[in-house]
C-alpha cells in the first residue's frame, strides 16, 4: 500500500512539473495580474482560469487533428468544471489570464493575442447567425473588464483596455479605452494600458463630452452675468 501510495505521489509530481514548464507563461501571467497568488502550487491547483485553458489547449490538440467530438464534449465538460466556455476552434496566445473566470465565453473563430488578461463575465461572441469568421481578434496586452462583451469579427488593437460592461461592435485602434454601451473610444493618454490598471480611473468620453458642455454652459452663464451687470 506504502508503495502504491508512494507512486501516485511520484506521478502527481510530476504531473504538477510538467504542466509548470508547459503553462509557464501563463503561471508567470497570473502571478504578476493577481495580487492574490502567492506561489505556484496554488495557481496549478486552485485557479480556474489555468484550468479552463490546460482543457482548452487539449480540446483545441484534437480539434486540429479532426477528431469528431470528442473535442467539444471536452469543452462543454471544460464549461461545467470552471465556469468558462471556450470553443475548442478558438485561437489563444500565450500568457493568456482569465481572473475569476465565470461566466466566460470565447467563440469559434476568436483568435486571442499574448498577454491578454479577461476578467469575469466576459463574452468574446458573434452577431448572429453568419457563418466563416464571426468572433472577435484581440491584440497582445489587451485588457478586457468584467462583464464586456466584444462582438463580431472586428479588431482590438494592441495595449488597448475594454472597460467593464462595455459592448464593442467596431474595430478599437492600438492603445486605446473603450467604454459605455455602446462601446465609445478614447485614448488613455496614447500610451500602453498597463494590466493593473486602476479601473476607476479610465476616462469614459460620455462624461468628457457631458464635462465639457457643462464648463461652456458655466462660462456663459457668467459671460451673461458680467454683461448684465455693466
Amino acid at each position: 500500500m506504502l508503495g502504491i501510495i508512494l507512486w501516485i505521489l511520484i506521478v502527481w509530481l510530476i504531473t504538477m512539473a510538467g504542466l509548470a514548464v508547459v503553462f509557464r507563461d501563463e503561471i508567470r501571467s497570473t502571478r504578476e495580474r493577481d495580487p492574490a497568488a502567492t506561489n505556484v502550487l496554488e495557481i496549478l491547483l486552485t485557479y480556474s482560469g489555468l484550468h479552463a485553458l490546460i482543457l482548452h489547449r487539449i480540446a483545441h490538440g484534437l480539434a486540429g487533428m479532426k477528431v469528431p467530438f470528442l473535442p467539444r464534449w471536452l469543452s462543454q465538460w471544460n464549461r461545467w468544471l470552471t465556469g468558462i466556455e471556450i470553443h475548442p476552434a478558438a485561437q489563444i496566445g500565450e500568457g493568456f489570464f482569465i481572473d475569476h473566470g465565470m461566466g466566460v465565453v470565447i467563440g469559434e473563430t476568436t483568435v486571442v493575442g499574448k498577454n491578454v488578461t479577461l476578467y469575469q463575465g466576459v463574452t468574446l461572441g458573434g452577431t448572429g447567425k453568419e457563418k466563416g469568421k464571426r468572433h472577435p481578434n484581440i491584440g497582445n496586452n489587451v485588457v478586457i473588464g468584467a462583464g464586456a462583451k466584444i462582438l463580431g469579427n472586428i479588431t482590438i488593437g494592441d495595449n488597448s483596455y475594454v472597460g467593464a460592461n462595455a459592448v464593442v461592435i467596431k474595430d478599437v485602434p492600438p492603445n486605446s479605452t473603450v467604454v459605455g454601451v455602446p462601446g465609445r473610444i478614447t485614448k488613455q493618454d496614447g500610451q500602453k494600458i498597463e494590466t493593473e490598471l486602476d479601473h476607476v480611473h479610465v476616462l469614459d468620453p460620455l462624461m468628457q463630452t457631458i464635462e465639457a458642455l457643462q464648463k461652456k454652459v458655466e462660462d456663459l452663464e457668467k459671460n451673461q452675468k458680467a454683461a448684465n451687470s455693466k
